[in-house]
C-alpha cells in the first residue's frame, strides 16, 4: 500500500501549494495583467490533487521512512513541474529552462535563466519569489503540520527526511507544533524584513519579493542588477542583517521566543559570526586596495557579499567576479562554508566543518597518544560515532556530487573556473558562481539537457545527498 501513502501525501501538499499559488493570481489582478491562464492552470492543478485525495480519503495513512524518502524526492520533482508551467505559459521558455528556474526557486538556489528580469510580468516575478519562500523552510515542514492532523504517528519520519543538519531536535512535545512554530518564526522574520525594506525606500512589491528571497536565502531579485539597483545603505544593511539571521538555525530563533538564548551561544553560531567577520574584514581591505573606496563603503560591500555567499542567498550589489584573484579566493572560501544546520541556507554547513576539524584533530592526537581515549565534543556534548560517520559520509557525497557536476560542465567545453564554481553554486544551492556564471551573468546559455542535469544537482544539494543517494541502494527497494 506504499503507493497509496505516497499519493495521498503528495496530493495533500499539492492542494496546499495550489491554494497558495492563488497569491500569484491576486498579484495579476492588482497589476491588471492577464491572469486567466494562470487561474485555469491552478484550478486544474488543484482539481487533480483534490480528486486523488478524495479517491484515497478512506485510506489509513501509515507513513514509513521509505515512503517518506520517496515522497520527498518525488515532491521536489513534481513541484518543479508545477512551478515551471506558469513560466512556460507567460515567458515563452522551454520546459527545461522553466523546470530549472522552478527547481532553482524551490531549492532556494537562485540561479536563473532570465536575462531581462525586469521585463517579466509582476505575476511571474512574484511567482519566482513565492517558490523561494515556500522552499526556504521546506514545503515538507508545512506538510508535517497538515499531515499530523490525519497521521499523527507518521509525521516525524517525513520531517526527518526533509530536515537539514546533524540531527533533529524537537522543542515541543508534538512534531506538528515544532513545524508550525518554525513557520511562525519564518513569517515574522519575513514581515519585519519587508517593512524595513519599505521604510528604507523600496516599493511594497519589491519589498515583499526581496523579503521572500532574503529569509529563504534564495536570491531571486526583481531587478536585473539585483540589490545593486538600490542605492540606499539602509536596504543593503537590512538585507545583510536578515541574510545572516536566516543563516542561523531557526530552532535558535524559536528558543528565543521561549526566552531561551542558548541557541545563539552554540559553537556553530559563534564560529558562524567569527568566520563572517574575518572574511568580511579581509575582503574589505582587498576591496579598498582595488577600488580606493572609503573603509565604510568597502566594508558595506564586503559584508553584504560575504553574507550573501556564505548564507547561499546569492544577491549581489556589484560584480565581485571582476575583482582580484585574492578577492575571489576569499569569496570562494565563504562559498565553501555555508550557513548553520537547521537554517534556510544551503552549503556544507558550519557544524559539519566543526565536527570534521575536531575529528581530524582527535585523530592526530591519537597518533601521538595511541592509548588515550579521545572523544569529540560539541557544546559540551559528546558526539556519537554515528554522527561523526554520517558527517564524513555527507562531506564525501557532497564533494563527489560537486566533482561529477564539475567534470560534466568542463567536458561540455567550459572553462575550469566556470565549471568548479557552477558545480558548487548548484549543489550548494548558492546561485551565482564565477566567470561565465558570475553575479552579473546567468545560466541561460546552457543547453536544455544541461539545465535538466543541473536541476537534479540542485535537488541533491537541497536534500543533502543522503535522501537522494539512498535510492541507489538495492536494500532500499527490498520488500518495499
Amino acid at each position: 500500500m506504499s503507493y497509496k501513502n505516497i499519493f495521498k501525501v503528495l496530493s495533500l501538499i499539492g492542494i496546499t501549494v495550489s491554494i497558495i499559488f492563488l497569491l500569484d493570481v491576486f498579484v495579476g489582478l492588482i497589476y491588471k495583467e492577464s491572469y486567466l491562464k494562470f487561474l485555469l492552470y491552478d484550478g486544474l492543478f488543484f482539481l487533480t490533487n483534490l480528486l486523488i485525495w478524495l479517491y484515497l480519503r478512506n485510506h489509513e495513512l501509515n507513513l514509513k521512512i521509505k515512503d517518506s524518502i520517496l515522497v520527498v524526492n518525488l515532491l521536489w520533482i513534481l513541484l518543479g513541474i508545477a512551478g515551471a508551467i506558469p513560466l512556460i505559459i507567460y515567458t515563452n521558455v522551454s520546459f527545461a529552462s522553466a523546470f530549472f528556474e522552478a527547481i532553482s526557486g524551490f531549492t532556494t538556489t537562485g540561479a536563473t535563466v532570465y536575462t531581462d528580469i525586469e521585463s517579466l510580468p509582476h505575476m511571474i516575478l512574484f511567482h519566482r519569489s513565492l517558490m523561494h519562500w515556500l522552499g526556504g523552510l521546506g514545503v515538507i515542514v508545512l506538510g508535517v503540520g497538515l499531515l499530523s492532523m490525519i497521521n499523527p504517528t507518521g509525521s516525524l519520519s517525513l520531517f526527518k527526511a526533509e530536515s537539514t543538519g546533524i540531527q533533529l531536535e524537537k522543542l515541543t512535545p508534538k512534531i506538528k507544533d515544532t513545524a508550525l512554530s518554525l513557520w511562525l518564526v519564518y513569517v515574522v522574520l519575513t514581515f519585519v524584513d519587508m517593512v524595513l525594506l519599505k521604510f528604507f525606500g523600496m516599493n511594497w512589491f519589491d519589498a515583499i519579493n526581496h523579503a521572500f528571497a532574503t529569509i529563504s536565502t534564495g536570491g531571486f531579485s526583481t531587478k536585473n542588477n539585483s540589490l545593486g539597483f538600490f542605492t540606499s545603505d539602509g536596504i543593503i544593511w537590512t538585507t545583510t542583517i536578515f541574510m545572516m539571521l536566516s543563516g542561523i538555525n531557526f530552532l535558535a530563533h524559536l528558543k528565543l521566543y521561549h526566552k531561551d538564548f542558548s541557541g545563539y551561544k552554540s559553537e556553530e553560531v559563534r564560529w558562524y559570526f567569527i568566520i563572517f567577520l574575518i572574511l568580511s574584514i579581509s575582503l574589505t581591505f582587498v576591496h579598498i586596495d582595488i577600488s580606493g573606496d572609503s573603509f565604510y563603503d568597502a566594508f558595506k560591500q564586503a559584508s553584504f557579499t560575504i553574507a550573501s555567499v556564505m548564507t547561499t542567498t546569492g544577491f549581489a550589489t556589484i560584480d565581485y567576479g571582476s575583482w582580484s584573484h585574492l578577492a575571489i579566493a576569499i569569496i570562494f572560501i565563504a562559498l565553501l562554508i555555508g550557513g548553520n544546520a537547521g537554517s534556510t541556507a544551503g552549503g556544507i554547513k558550519i557544524i559539519r566543518h566543526i565536527i570534521i576539524f575536531k575529528t581530524l584533530s582527535s585523530e592526530l592526537k591519537r597518533i601521538l597518544h595511541p592509548n588515550t581515549i579521545i572523544s569529540v565534543f560539541i557544546d559540551g556534548i559528546k558526539q556519537k560515532e554515528r554522527i561523526l560517520s554520517s558527517t564524513f559520509g555527507f562531506f564525501t557525497l557532497f564533494m563527489l556530487t560537486v566533482a561529477v557536476v564539475t567534470i560534466y560542465i568542463y567536458a561540455r567545453g567550459y572553462d575550469t573556473m566556470s565549471a568548479i564554481s557552477a558545480a558548487f553554486a548548484l549543489v550548494g544551492n548558492i546561485g551565482p558562481g564565477f566567470s561565465l556564471v558570475g553575479p552579473a551573468d546567468n545560466f541561460s546559455f546552457f543547453s536544455d539537457v544541461d539545465k535538466i542535469f543541473f536541476s537534479f544537482a540542485m535537488i541533491v544539494g537541497r536534500l543533502e545527498c543522503y535522501t537522494v543517494f539512498v535510492l541507489l541502494s538495492s536494500s532500499f527497494w527490498k520488500r518495499f
